[in-house]
């Protein structure tokens, strides 16, 4: 019989209130727009917490070992989804990642974040494989590229980047030193920098420096200078490789001045919005940038600026400390666990936030590129609110059982 009082009332309390403040700020982002159907969007975005909340609570009723047991069954599962989707998927903007049910929309790809979670936390839990032990490393990789592959393929950028973000994550706790996560993110940092020669040549001559330091072993030293050289060579064709949107907002991260009414659009708009906001804010349905249309996607994507334009620094202040809050129980929490597939999930699952949580509001500020990525808790969606709150769910079990081994 599960012990309600034993349960981590701060961190479900601090969820509750970004999911809240989340559809007021919905509620004031599409306040002013034409059309019943658009202005009720926070009404279905309630609807979603509540369905979210009821997976939250089927979640910590059920025994953490039967998703322990279950891992990788469950991985395959969106796995056949996202090829699914991409033959009988509903297209829209040019990507197909969504099954349409009447009003509602599916993404799978949000459902196989949680099932990589789940397959990542049990491989390192039981794997007899030492830390750095090349069988460790690609196993581990592949379970990963295989649903990031499928969802490029919808495409989707910015979702596709959370599962390496997630693999590195539990690569770290799981006890992989530093220095080999730096060399294994060598080679993007070498498609980086081989955009041009000087900036690859003296990336090189630090690479050649730092393994010398480091000396991570002959074979993987030499491999690791041949993938550098083979990624910074390839950069041309990738870049051409790229849809002409996809270049388009690299260029304009890089220069949202260079297409003000165009591409830039949506990062402009975003910098005035908040800046405009100032300490105190203009006030709930009072944002001129909102009320008049200018920010886009300021429901979804942009539902920071909408936040700091009407509730200026001490909104945006509040919203951040809530987040870090979570973030720090979450640390908490794994690093109490004594099983190691429970403090795996936590890791992993707060990982999980706090990557979509800093890409997201570093885009809005124009630290970022526009990738797409919705801001947990807050931005309407419903996969991605129950998404979520399933990784709540998942942290707060494990906390309750966390004297299991």
């Amino acid at each position: 019989m599960l012990n309600y009082r034993s349960l981590d009332w701060q961190l479900i309390g601090a969820a509750l209130a970004l999911s809240l403040i989340g559809i007021i700020l919905i509620m004031s982002a599409q306040y002013h727009a034409e059309g019943d159907f658009v202005r009720n969007y926070y009404l279905r975005q309630a609807v979603w917490l509540l369905i979210a909340l009821v997976v939250f609570a089927a979640i910590v009723h059920t025994p953490l070992r039967l998703f322990d047991f279950s891992a990788f069954v469950l991985y395959g599962v969106p796995l056949f989804l996202l090829i699914l989707v991409l033959f009988i998927g509903n297209t829209h903007t040019g990507a197909t990642r969504w099954f349409s049910f009447g009003p509602i929309n599916l993404a799978p790809s949000d459902i196989a974040k949680i099932s990589l979670l789940l397959a990542l936390s049990r491989f390192f839990a039981y794997t007899k494989l030492s830390v750095a032990s090349k069988r460790r490393l690609a196993l581990t990789a592949i379970l990963a590229l295989i649903p990031m592959a499928l969802i490029l393929k919808q495409p989707d950028l910015g979702t596709s980047l959370v599962f390496p973000v997630l693999l590195f994550i539990l690569w770290f706790w799981s006890g992989l030193s530093p220095w080999y996560l730096i060399l294994i993110v060598s080679p993007l940092i070498s498609l980086v920098a081989a955009s041009h020669w000087l900036a690859w040549a003296l990336y090189f001559a630090v690479l050649i420096t730092f393994l010398f330091v480091v000396r991570p072993g002959l074979i993987f030293g030499l491999f690791t200078v041949v993938v550098n050289l083979a990624t910074g060579t390839v950069t041309p064709f990738l870049w051409n490789r790229l849809a002409d949107y996809q270049q388009l907002r690299i260029l304009t991260f890089l220069d949202p001045g260079r297409d003000p009414r165009g591409a830039g659009y949506q990062i402009i708009q975003s910098k005035i919005a908040i800046g405009s906001g100032g300490v105190l804010g203009k006030g709930m349905f009072e944002g001129s940038q909102t009320r008049l249309e200018f920010l886009p996607e300021r429901h979804t994507d942009f539902i920071f600026s909408v936040l700091g334009e009407e509730f200026g620094m001490w909104g945006t202040l509040i919203v951040m400390g809530l987040f870090f809050f979570i973030f720090y129980r979450a640390i908490v929490i794994a690093s109490r666990c004594r099983a190691k597939f429970a403090s795996n999930l936590v890791m992993g699952g707060a990982g999980i936030i706090l990557f979509q949580f800093f890409i997201n509001i570093g885009m809005t500020l124009g630290f970022m590129p526009v990738t797409g990525l919705a801001l947990p808790f807050v931005s309407y969606g419903g996969t991605s609110l129950v998404l979520t709150w399933s990784i709540v769910g998942l942290i707060v079990l494990a906390d309750y059982n966390w004297q299991d081994y």
